[in-house]
């Protein structure tokens, strides 16, 4: 069975951050603000991917009252959700994402933040888009103010899989309700 999940994130820009999008370090003078490293792309990518598989969100899993996840690395964050997929028994299939910035052009390195996404989930390289786009001088993106990224993604469910993680653990793994 195949299902898709939709993912969204947005943050503020603000001087004296590091600007990180798809686990890529982008060159610029202002960074996301946000408990963790502010990846906005991983988030929206990590919402998509929890919530085809119907397991809630990445506030849900990595929450910012919790400070443990203070600066974390938002890629890890993805390896983990690649974990928690696994044991419910689902896998990532493909995503396709774009990233809203007004400033700097992120064509350059589209290719390298797919590679990222598709090396943390383990799937093809191919099986992973991403697209960049202006604000067109509208809204926060368009002022220079916010980024933000919207990504889809389908997971897959296998039994075999969910055995596998079963045995692993000597027993069966299930969600609490979220």
């Amino acid at each position: 069975m195949v299902r898709v999940g939709i993912g969204t994130d947005r943050h503020r820009l603000v001087a004296g951050r590091k600007l990180i999008v798809g686990g890529i370090h982008v060159e610029f003078y202002k960074g996301a603000q946000g408990h963790s490293d502010a990846d906005v792309l991983a988030h929206a990518v990590i919402d998509a991917l929890l919530g085809a598989a119907g397991m809630g969100d990445i506030g849900y899993h990595f929450p910012d009252s919790d400070p443990k996840w203070k600066d974390a690395d938002s890629m890890q964050l993805m390896a983990q959700t690649v974990t928690i997929l696994r044991r419910m028994g689902f896998e990532a299939v493909n995503v396709d994402a774009s990233v809203h910035l007004e400033t700097p052009k992120l064509g350059p390195l589209k290719m390298q933040m797919a590679r990222a996404i598709a090396d943390t989930l383990k799937i093809p390289r191919n099986a992973v888009n991403v697209k960049a786009k202006t604000g067109e001088g509208l809204d926060a993106v368009g002022h220079g103010e916010a980024i933000e990224a919207v990504a889809v993604a389908a997971v897959r469910f296998d039994q075999a899989i969910l055995d596998e993680e079963n045995k692993l653990r000597g027993t069966k793994v299930t969600l609490p309700a979220v």
